[in-house]
C-alpha cells in the first residue's frame, strides 16, 4: 500500500479529479476506481469535497471500466 498522500491519490489525479474530491476519496480509504464497489453512490456524493463534476467524472470512468456502486 502506498504511503505518501500524493501516491494514495495518484489514480484520482490521473483521471482529472480536483484536490478536494481526491482528499475525500483518500480519507474514505478509496484509493482506486475498483474500490468504489465498496460504497453506494449516495454515500460517495455525501463525502465532503465531492462535487457534481467529480461525481460525473467518476461515473464516466466507472462505466468505462464496467464497475458498479454498492447497492
Amino acid at each position: 500500500m502506498p504511503s505518501k498522500p500524493q501516491e494514495l491519490d495518484a489514480e484520482w489525479y490521473k483521471i482529472g479529479l480536483a484536490a478536494p474530491a481526491r482528499r475525500a476519496l483518500v480519507d474514505a480509504r478509496l484509493y482506486r476506481v475498483s474500490d468504489l464497489r465498496k460504497i453506494s453512490e449516495q454515500d460517495l456524493a455525501n463525502l465532503h469535497g465531492m462535487g457534481k463534476s467529480a461525481m460525473a467524472r467518476i461515473k464516466q470512468i466507472m462505466r468505462a471500466k464496467k464497475i458498479k456502486f454498492l447497492d
